[in-house]
């Protein structure tokens, strides 16, 4: 199989219910690529609905979860060298983050309730980690696609767990291990439906086999702001709108190179 470096594409965009209440969209994500390591990082956030500030309370749970890899790799350390101890303490670094900044503006710290899941992974090795909903699907090199974790949903309806609560590290979920995977996408519960099988549990392989095609015919690594473009105005558009009133967010990273034949529908986002 014919590799490159990672190409990524990310996107947020505001629900439609979001948008008829006149509230911001409340999901947030940072994506990162490693050259030097090879290293691609995926990061994505929903804050809580209930929540008045649950928009920051993602923008600093993803903006802290970054500053935590780069200093691991700058340290010289790998992703093979990550423990669940090291990744929990992360998460606790993104809670006490939310949680100086709710005291700073004077609000309770549940005000800024939001989700966490994360992507880690080398040529070698992949991390993942992961507080309340939304999932990450991954296609292991020669294989399916197929989902790490999945979704945390509380005993009620749209209930998760957060990382501002007391309870959040109890129900964290971290996986490091050796393995080559070529394509990871992270997202918020905004798409579960569209993409996951409630039923039986299973990954809806034909979104991530559409939805891929023009990330692998990317001509540069890294983050393209150009086709994260298209992804948001595809994840605005009623196709998906008609199914979801949420907030979503979708990133997409990839090592295949795309085949000839799929050049042609590299536009289908």
């Amino acid at each position: 199989m014919n590799l490159q470096d990672w190409r990524i594409v990310a996107a947020s965009s505001v629900g439609s219910s979001h948008i008829k209440s006149e509230s911001p969209c409340q999901d947030a994500h940072t994506s990162e690529f490693f050259q030097e390591q090879d290293i691609v990082l995926l990061v994505a956030s929903d804050g809580a609905g209930s929540a008045s500030q649950s928009e920051t309370g993602s923008q600093l749970a993803t903006t802290e979860i970054q500053d935590c890899v780069r200093s691991h790799l700058e340290d010289g350390k790998g992703v093979e060298e990550l423990t669940r101890e090291t990744v929990l303490s992360w998460m606790a670094g993104a809670a006490t983050r939310i949680a100086q900044r709710a005291e700073a503006d004077g609000l309770q710290i549940r005000e800024y309730a939001c989700t966490l899941l994360g992507a880690i992974i080398s040529p070698t090795h992949s991390c993942f980690f992961q507080i309340g909903d939304g999932a990450i699907v991954v296609r292991p090199r020669g294989d399916d696609w197929t989902y790490i974790f999945w979704p945390q949903h509380g005993e009620y309806i749209n209930t998760t767990v957060f990382i501002t609560d007391p309870i959040a590290v109890l129900n964290a979920e971290f996986s490091c291990s050796a393995g080559a995977i070529d394509e990871v996408a992270v997202f918020t519960d905004g798409i579960e439906a569209l993409v996951l099988h409630q039923a039986n549990q299973s990954v809806h392989s034909p979104f991530f086999d559409k939805i891929f095609q023009p990330v692998r015919a990317l001509a540069e690594p890294g983050l393209s702001e150009d086709m994260s473009l298209k992804l948001k105005n595809y994840l605005s558009s009623p196709v998906i709108c008609d199914r979801t009133d949420d907030d979503k967010t979708l990133l997409l990273a990839s090592r295949i190179i795309s085949p000839p034949d799929l050049d042609e529908k590299k536009e289908s986002l």
